[in-house]
């Protein structure tokens, strides 16, 4: 009784120390990603749990410090269904047998008393509660998000916010997805007359208005029309995605972000995968030839210049500015500011346009001011309409190309375009980037280089 009294008081005194506010200065301290898959291509064996593994160990490794030091973990990942309880919490222990059968043999009350006491302890982590055969420590806690395509950049946002009150120091933020491991699904009543009908779950779930009732690529259509844009400014939109994205790997430039991803074989060599896939697979004499997917009359929007399905996962190791110095680590960026913003569903692919002079406001920074902007490219309309609405310079939105001819893996690319600018940008310079997503949200990140 003594001890439960003892427990609940620790507790009320943790909670109210660290949630007062301070609004520390948080920087980024390194930024990886896996390359990122085609649907059902060089990726699809490996579920987005492992994949998010791969990044946040890599995130850890680049930033050079102990895994004990990373105190919370948040993951955005959108279609979880079939993936099992907490895919964050899963991708925090790189889940698998050997993680489990390490876990078990662990997995007794005095493990469960030490971990419980760690919690409160002054002590960074718990001698049992780390396992380096697992990676992070046990007693590491995670927390999964879900924002539809902004999930992993809403992973950023929430950390920074933990660090910013004192409430953490160091965290690791992302996002991750398989949509190549989707499952279809079917209502849980009894079969009617004819058999029973399957959803598919990226549909569902992942690329539906469940307001309206119909795809996002009708959204897309809608803002097409309404913003003036045609079907052959959004050709030209994706020809140039791809041709900047070819010249980013050929240059060099996209390689310095991805960690590799080895897929093991029976009997064989295992697989290394250390290229995104979706860039290389393109004809440009056959965009203009294709017909509009989700508007057959006068429809504008194609498989060539939408984003693809895609598998892939990315982390970024975020910190307090002192336990950088506790650390002695030289950040490579700082977060500046950052907000969400929201609209008519209908109109999601507008969203960031909202999203963004929020964020310039809180930052008192001009947008003549920032050498790059990522505004993701959920289909090529989407950017267009956005760098019309926010009347700022072509040259410098997704110079490296973006999610038309990279790839979508939808948890993933709100944090992949935050990292992408992390390792671009020059010292002093702002980078924002804006990401729309499903339900008519967005949410925005300004950095500056250190």
């Amino acid at each position: 009784m003594q001890f439960s009294i003892a427990i609940m008081t620790s507790c009320a005194l943790y909670n109210t120390r660290t949630h007062l506010c301070r609004h520390l200065e948080v920087v980024i301290v390194s930024a990886v990603r896996t390359p990122m898959g085609s649907f059902r291509g060089s990726l699809s064996t490996v579920p987005a749990t492992k994949l998010g593994s791969i990044a946040i160990k890599g995130a850890i490794e680049k930033a050079g410090i102990p895994v004990e030091e990373v105190k919370e973990v948040y993951m955005g990942n959108v279609l979880q269904a079939g993936e099992g309880q907490a895919p964050a919490r899963q991708a925090l222990l790189g889940a698998g047998e050997s993680c489990i059968t390490q876990i078990n043999k662990h997995n007794n009350m005095h493990l469960l008393f030490r971990n419980l006491l760690c919690n409160f302890s002054k002590k960074s982590v718990c001698d049992l509660c780390y396992l380096p055969h697992v990676g992070l420590p046990l007693c590491t806690p995670a927390t999964t998000i879900n924002k539809v395509c902004a999930s992993g950049m809403k992973s950023i946002m929430m950390a920074a916010q933990s660090l910013m009150c004192g409430h953490q120091d160091v965290m690791v933020a992302g996002g991750m997805e398989s949509m190549s491991q989707v499952p279809y699904v079917m209502a849980r009543e009894a079969p009617p007359y004819g058999g029973v009908k399957m959803e598919d779950l990226i549909v569902k779930d992942g690329l539906t208005d469940v307001y309206n009732k119909f795809h996002m690529g009708s959204c897309a259509e809608n803002t097409a029309k309404n913003s003036g844009i045609s079907r052959e400014e959004q050709d030209a939109f994706a020809i140039n995605s791809y041709s900047r994205s070819k010249a980013a790997w050929e240059s060099g430039v996209l390689a310095k972000e991805v960690v590799p991803v080895s897929i093991p074989q029976k009997g064989k060599p295992d697989i290394v995968v250390k290229e995104d896939e979706e860039y290389r697979k393109v004809d440009f004499s056959k965009v203009p030839k294709l017909k509009a997917v989700f508007q057959k009359e006068n429809g504008t929007v194609t498989a060539a210049n939408a984003s693809t399905l895609n598998d892939g996962a990315a982390a970024l190791v975020l910190m307090t500015t002192d336990a950088a110095k506790r650390l002695n680590i030289t950040p490579l960026a700082k977060i500046v500011a950052f907000a969400d913003a929201a609209v008519a569903p209908i109109d999601f692919p507008i969203a960031p346009a909202f999203a963004v002079p929020k964020v310039l406001k809180a930052a008192g920074v001009k947008k003549e001011d920032i050498a790059m902007w990522e505004i993701n490219e959920a289909f090529s309309v989407v950017v267009l309409a956005n760098i019309k609405m926010l009347d700022i310079d072509p040259n410098k939105v997704n110079i490296n190309g973006g999610a038309v001819s990279l790839g979508h893996p939808i948890g993933m690319s709100g944090a992949r375009i935050v990292g992408h600018m992390v390792h671009n940008l020059k010292s002093g310079q702002y980078g924002l980037a804006g990401i729309c997503n499903g339900g008519g949200g967005a949410s925005a990140v300004l950095i500056q280089k250190y």
